[in-house]
């Protein structure tokens, strides 16, 4: 397994532990890619419309990534 692989692997174990509260709230969200420690979120359902998005995706997710996953950088979100 290469060192992308196991990264986009951690990084999805990270989001499936988060998953629960999207779900709750009625959002969720996808990895689209891991490129350069820039971890590449799609934002799905209630989340994508949310007008405190931003504030879920810096401060939940992105912390959780930073914490939990070596070489995570930022969290950015796609469109």
């Amino acid at each position: 397994m290469t060192e992308h692989e196991q990264m986009i692997e951690q990084v999805q174990e990270v989001l499936d532990k988060l998953r629960p509260f999207l779900l709750r709230d009625g959002g969720d969200c996808e990895l689209v890619d891991v490129e350069d420690g820039i971890v590449k979120l799609r934002l799905l359902g209630a989340c994508g419309s949310c007008p405190s998005s931003t504030i879920t995706l810096k401060a939940g997710i992105e912390r959780a990534l930073l914490e939990e996953v070596p070489g995570v950088v930022e969290v950015e979100q796609v469109f």
